[in-house]
């Protein structure tokens, strides 16, 4: 098939016209018929809704249906390696670690082992992995038929078992 020669702005003449619905009456897609035309997609879509003519969508449906399901698996792989980070992060906070410092007049270096980070690291640690929780909830939150709501059930009887064995103190 041969391009038709058309300008690329400004009016749009019969021929074009005349060629954007041919193009539409042998099945072409908006955007092909808009690369065939050198016409702008806007252009393609006003003229065919002036002539009534429809596009068959189900291809862009079933691409963007599928486009959906692929961005949910990488959000669903990414709140996973989120929630994989929080762990590794929150059992550093219990793990021997060496700490060190640099300065003083004469710029020394010195590092102590320790058994576990200091508080101020281990707050680092704990507001890293809570971040890292709390993106991983915003990507995939969690959904509400996961029996959270009959876990608070069976707590709140036992709780109430308990107080009515034992008293409130």
């Amino acid at each position: 098939m041969t391009r038709p020669k058309v300008s690329k702005g400004g009016l749009v003449t019969a021929e074009e016209r005349a060629e954007i619905i041919r193009l539409h009456g042998e099945g072409h897609g908006r955007n092909e018929i808009a690369r065939l035309t050198r016409r702008s997609q806007r252009t393609v879509s006003l003229i065919c809704a002036e002539e009534q003519l429809v596009f068959d969508v189900t291809m862009t449906e079933d691409a963007t249906r599928h486009r959906v399901a692929q961005l949910a698996e990488r959000r669903a792989v990414l709140a996973e390696a989120l929630q994989g980070d929080a762990e590794r992060l929150t059992e550093l906070m219990w793990q021997p670690c060496t700490i060190y410092n640099f300065g003083g007049k004469d710029n020394t270096y010195a590092e102590k082992e320790v058994n576990e980070p200091p508080a101020a690291e281990k707050r680092n640690l704990m507001a890293a992995a809570n971040l890292a929780v709390e993106k991983s909830l915003k990507l995939v939150p969690p959904r509400d038929d996961d029996g959270t709501e009959q876990v608070g059930s069976l707590l709140t009887s036992l709780y109430d078992k308990l107080r009515d064995r034992h008293g409130d103190g």
